[in-house]
């Protein structure tokens, strides 16, 4: 172990009482090895001999495992937490971002609002119907909890908090944002907002509707506290063990979702790093993950300002009490599990050396086999090093299955938040849409345009221009357009062409969405095109957002249209590419109930295509998130998947209805036809040999199936990635050789045979979990067996072994016994040694003496 990884393993094996206890248990049986070990020492019989160095080797290896487990459950652990503390704080400051630029983009259209300039340059006295506009404007942005209008002293000429008294401000932000030709940010105490601590305001001035002096100031007052609860609200961790913060410039705290815990105003500790160090606050040791703006749309936010996740390390790795629980079956278990090189190295470095000490007890149990049963003190320190090997055996794949699902479960809990931040900025992006084609339809010049008996080119020209002030502020839509109540598009901001003088299509919309326009009841009321292709966006999909235009002197009379394009692609590309964050051989989806695909990042599926998900998914309730394994692309996978939920009234109480599901995939690896990864779940094998003469076998599995060769006929068994790839002839079960090393010294080259495709037929895959049996015969020869896993050595009585029908002469079937196992429930294929060589030999193999290859000393 490396200096940082004690280091680690110190600082934080004391919060984790489930390693705590797994290094308890690998310390009981590394003591077993040491006592087994000492005990075949003192002995120094003849016998024990052969096996003392593979003793020396079994503890040095346990020791090694002892600490590669500790080691790598901590580190996951960390990175787990680390991974999940930081998702969260990259995701506090992005959605902030994300709002707060189109807070951005209102102020810039809203200080043009022709009722409001003419207001405040004094051409219009109507106090009472400035204060219902713009409450008319706060009922469909809901995000603000104050809109006030100044003129160029500071006295409040309008304002829609009827409680506020506030008459006039000196605050800096006026003479700011009357010297500013664009939208001023303030974020701090102001006598606009005496009630608050701090508030959030976006200004801009206004301008004479003639002149173009400057006349006065409009102030837009964010709700700031509420949308940050509501952040913390859907996205702190449900047991409270972190708390989700937002900060300033300076690393002081804004927004907190426990003010109890962590209160505002105070200097926190920050990690902009992946270095996962503990860092002290208020007495108590924190992991924390901060992130700054990534920016959204040239637009980086308040300067300054972090998102950050702090939870402290004494409750980060308290037990779920199973919240979390992992069942697979076993194919998938097992497929899964040979991938592990790929998803953690730490894992498939740990079932390594697993599988070495595993090798190496049956190794020992394999030199010993055959020797004297009178030698009671050898035969005591066999049964010792079999059970103790047994209880290793459990103890590794328990530790194992700990840190795989460990692992898996990182991978389920990253998925289900990353659907559901997915999914939840899909719905906060889609309300802005909602608001902004309602409070365009209240513009006065299209109202006035629209009402009138005809429209000039003038008039036609003024609409357009407008049009396309807005776009320019709301780069999101490709497309603004107006039309009468006959459908036909009368201006648009398709290249700044009105439609009118444009021979092109699209001149009018369809007459279902028309129908659905003229029937908007108030102006609250929006309409809003199923997501499907459309001539309006390029035969492309996308959403349409349409509101009503209505008669500037009555309200009922409905005399036109907006309707504004979304541009989806990009959009929702962006989102969906923004929550993956760069992360590896993950796929996102925006999906609606039948599972027709909304926005994908996989290039292979195109939008409008049907992604092949369960049935339970599109079934979900909204607002619910679940994650599973599956089998995605011929890939095993994490699913997490999340149905929108609406965002304040959007979906919720407005009466649009338009679910959509997010779908994140994280591929593990392809599927495996065939079990690579070993039998770590079949029975243990029950011995229960009663009879005066017993036989040992070593055994081992052919995928699931157990088969025997005598062990005095097997030498050891060697790991499968040391075979040499090499063939020579047409022998088509040989995969290579592999070096034998000679108790005498040097070493010798020797044929390794697929004994898979012996039996089956078909070539085995030489998985991480393989092994090569070497086999002696009586004649001298030495070959290699490939197998997929090693068993064990056990001894059996003459009544548990039965000859098969086609095997009662040695030599004539490959599998000429039976062993009757697991009192009878269980049937072990004796491999007949004679049979195997002479099948091997006979016109296939090389003669000898080119069984072997000698090799230098």
């Amino acid at each position: 172990m490396t200096n940082a990884t004690t280091l680690q393993n110190d600082l934080f094996l004391p919060y984790m009482r489930d390693v705590i206890r797994s290094e308890q248990s690998l310390r009981e049986l590394n003591l077993m090895w040491r006592m087994i070990e000492s005990s075949a020492r003192m002995n120094c019989l003849a016998e024990t001999k052969p096996i003392l160095q593979t003793m020396a080797a079994t503890r040095a290896g346990f020791d090694r495992l002892e600490h590669e487990l500790v080691s790598s459950l901590v580190h996951e652990k960390v990175a787990n937490v680390m991974t999940q503390i930081g998702t969260k704080a990259h995701y506090v400051i992005d959605i902030v971002v994300r709002n707060l630029y189109e807070r951005t983009a209102d102020i810039g259209f809203l200080a043009t609002d022709q009722a409001l300039c003419k207001f405040v340059a004094g051409l219009q006295r109507d106090q009472a119907a400035i204060r219902a506009r713009l409450l008319a404007y706060r009922s469909k942005y809901t995000v603000y909890d104050e809109i006030i209008l100044l003129d160029k002293e500071g006295n409040v000429l309008v304002q829609i908090d009827e409680h506020s008294e506030v008459e006039g401000s000196v605050d800096p932000l006026i003479a700011q944002t009357l010297a500013s030709k664009t939208y001023v940010e303030t974020f701090r105490a102001t006598d606009l907002r005496p009630g608050k601590q701090k508030s959030l305001i976006y200004s801009q001035r206004i301008l004479h509707p003639e002149t173009k002096a400057v006349v006065g100031i409009l102030c837009l007052c964010f709700d700031f506290e509420k949308e940050m609860l509501g952040i913390f609200n859907s996205h702190r961790d449900p047991e409270e063990r972190s708390n989700m913060l937002l900060l300033d410039g300076e690393n002081r705290v804004i927004a907190s979702a426990d003010t109890m815990w962590i209160p505002l105003d105070v200097v926190v500790p920050v990690n902009r790093g992946d270095s996962a160090r503990l860092m002290m606050f208020g007495g108590r040791k924190y992991l924390i993950q901060t992130f700054v703006a990534e920016g959204y749309q040239d637009y980086m936010g308040p300067p300054g300002w972090q998102g950050q996740v702090m939870t402290p390390v004494d409750v980060a790795f308290l037990e779920d009490g199973g919240k979390t629980s992992l069942t697979l079956n076993t194919s998938i278990t097992e497929g899964l599990l040979s991938h592990a090189q790929t998803f953690s190295p730490p894992l498939y470095k740990i079932m390594q050396a697993a599988e070495t000490i595993q090798r190496v007890v049956w190794n020992g149990q394999v030199m010993t086999a055959g020797h004297n049963e009178n030698l009671l003190q050898l035969k005591s320190i066999l049964e010792q090093i079999s059970e103790t090997g047994n209880r290793s055996n459990e103890l590794f794949s328990q530790s194992i299955s700990n840190l795989y699902k460990t692992v898996l479960g990182s991978s389920l809990r990253g998925t289900e938040f990353m659907s559901h931040l997915l999914v939840d900025l899909l719905d906060r992006n889609l309300y802005e849409r909602s608001d902004d084609c309602r409070w365009w339809a209240l513009t006065p010049v299209l109202r006035d345009t629209l009402a009138a008996p005809s429209y000039t080119k003038e008039m036609i020209q003024e609409i357009t221009d407008i049009l396309l002030y807005i776009n320019s502020l709301y780069t999101v839509y490709t497309r603004i357009f107006v039309y009468d109540t006959n459908g036909q598009i009368i201006a648009s901001t398709d290249s700044g062409r009105t439609e009118a003088n444009n021979a092109s299509s699209n001149s009018s919309i369809d007459p279902k969405t028309l129908e659905s326009v003229l029937s908007l009841r108030t102006e609250q009321d929006y309409h809003v095109t199923p997501f499907m292709p459309t001539s309006l966006y390029n035969n492309a999909s996308t959403y349409v957002y349409h509101a009503a235009i209505r008669h500037p002197d009555n309200p009922q009379r409905i005399v036109g249209g907006i309707g504004i394009v979304f541009d989806s692609t990009p959009e929702f590309s962006a989102m969906l590419h923004g929550g993956l964050n760069g992360k590896k051989d993950t796929t996102a989806f925006f999906i609606n109930r039948e599972g027709r695909i909304i926005a994908t990042t996989d290039p292979s599926r195109a939008v409008g295509t049907t992604l092949d998900i369960q049935a339970t998914v599109l079934e979900q309730k909204n607002g619910t998130s679940t994650s599973s394994i599956v089998i995605h692309d011929g890939h095993y996978a994490s699913m997490g998947c999340t149905v929108s939920s609406g965002y304040r009234e959007f979906k919720v109480s407005d009466g649009y209805q338009e679910d959509v599901i997010a779908v994140v995939f994280e591929s593990f690896g392809a599927v495996r036809e065939r079990n690579l990864m070993g039998n770590k779940n079949l029975p243990p094998l029950i011995y229960h040999a009663t009879g005066t003469t017993r036989h040992q076998f070593a055994t081992f599995f052919i995928e699931k199936n157990l088969f025997a060769i005598p062990a005095e006929s097997v030498l050891e068994a060697l790991p499968g990635s040391e075979i040499l790839p090499m063939s020579m002839g047409s022998h088509a079960s040989r995969v290579g050789m592999l070096s034998v090393k000679h108790k005498q010294g040097g070493s010798q080259l020797i044929w390794v045979f697929d004994l898979g495709y012996r039996i089956r037929g078909t070539t085995s895959e030489i998985g991480t979990g393989c092994q090569v049996v070497v086999v002696q015969h009586v004649q001298g020869d030495i070959i290699g067996l490939l197998v997929d896993e090693l068993h064990g050595v056990p001894e059996f009585s003459d009544e548990q072994i039965t000859s098969t029908p086609f095997g009662k002469n040695t030599g004539s079937a490959l599998v000429t016994k039976v062993i009757k196992g697991n009192h009878g429930n269980l049937l072990i294929q004796v491999l007949d040694v004679n049979y195997l060589y002479h099948t091997l030999k006979d016109g296939e193999m090389p003669s000898t003496p080119e069984w072997g290859l000698e090799e230098a000393a």
